[in-house]
């Protein structure tokens, strides 16, 4: 059982402290919960991907995303940054996002999960500080932005250095 597979929706989605609503959420111990209530993907790194694997039928939400969002960088966000979603939703960007084996059964190879682990498009968690529902096309606000510290890539790219020494 996994929740990887998710789909594009035309009405929206809500967001809540704890989660996506209806989102299929297997393993509450990776993904999930409030630090990790949704998951944020940048629709830029889709066409790098695509070269990757031009057999898959690709849409939105290949990576198990809840949120597939256009000019979302990873080397320009930082964990404790606001953002606001569409009129009343703000979430506060967390950690990048790790892959694991179900990355692997989504695009049909375990590859994936390397060269995954390779690049800095990790996309980012977010915990949800004001509920609500966020529709296709919502504008993307930054609100505030911590001083100082790590991107979400760099924070990335520092565990998977950490990950590949150990092994």
């Amino acid at each position: 059982m996994t929740g990887i597979y998710k789909h594009p929706v035309d009405k929206g989605i809500v967001l809540r402290r704890g989660g996506v609503e209806e989102d299929n959420v297997i393993d509450r111990r990776y993904h999930g919960g409030e630090a990790k209530a949704v998951y944020m993907y940048s629709a830029d790194h889709y066409d790098y991907w695509k070269r990757l694997y031009p057999e898959l039928d690709w849409d939105w939400g290949m990576f198990g995303e809840n949120l597939t969002i256009e000019g979302l960088d990873e080397a320009r966000l930082f964990s404790g940054s606001r953002y606001r979603i569409g009129e009343q939703v703000i979430v506060e960007l967390t950690t990048p996002r790790e892959p694991c084996y179900k990355l692997g059964h989504r695009f049909g190879s375990s590859k994936i999960i390397r060269q995954f682990m390779e690049k800095p498009y990790p996309g980012v968690y977010a915990s949800v500080i004001e509920e609500g529902c966020v529709r296709p096309g919502d504008r993307v606000v930054e609100i505030s932005r911590p001083t100082g510290g790590k991107s979400i890539a760099r924070q990335y790219l520092d565990k998977m250095e950490a990950k590949t020494k150990k092994h």
